[in-house]
């Protein structure tokens, strides 16, 4: 049997702890992440038409993920404070409800895999308050990483 992997963020005792990256030096890495806020057909129309009572549903999530990208050392305990040095936040309205992405980037010592969680998840939250009174359907149904770059493990993409 293969002996399990130790949890970075423990230590010898098993209690929480920041993992150290200070001897690390800073590269270039990127994460993508996806989430898709379900919603009903007539909700899906009135974002088509511009008809939300509470405005511009896609633009106020955007920038939601953005600053949301940026204070996620604010959200995650054991998450480094990082240099955001881009954050890009796209939404599409489909059939079934909004489709969120997200790709963050930096020169730093950790990557921005949280970040661009981060960005897509409060993303989708803000798009469920702007319709919740339209729709109580409305419901975050998928949210993941997609892709990461840079770092020791290098990269990855999500089949």
């Amino acid at each position: 049997m293969s002996e399990p992997v130790p949890f970075t963020h423990l230590d010898a005792a098993g209690h929480a702890r920041m993992v150290d990256v200070t001897g690390k030096q800073p590269t270039i890495r990127a994460a993508s992440a996806r989430a898709l806020v379900s919603m009903a057909p007539a909700t899906v129309a009135a974002l088509r038409d511009g008809a939300v009572p509470k405005g511009d549903v896609l633009a106020v999530a955007r920038i939601a993920g953005i600053q949301a990208a940026k204070r996620t050392p604010e959200l995650l305990p054991l998450a480094h404070t990082i240099g955001v040095h881009g954050a890009a936040v796209d939404l599409e309205i489909l059939d079934e409800g909004v489709r969120i992405t997200a790709t963050v980037r930096t020169a730093d010592r950790t990557g921005v895999e949280m970040e661009a969680l981060t960005a897509v998840t409060v993303a989708a939250l803000s798009v469920v308050d702007m319709v919740k009174g339209i729709d109580r359907t409305a419901m975050i149904v998928e949210a993941c990483i997609t892709a990461k770059e840079g770092g020791r493990s290098g990269s990855w993409t999500r089949d």
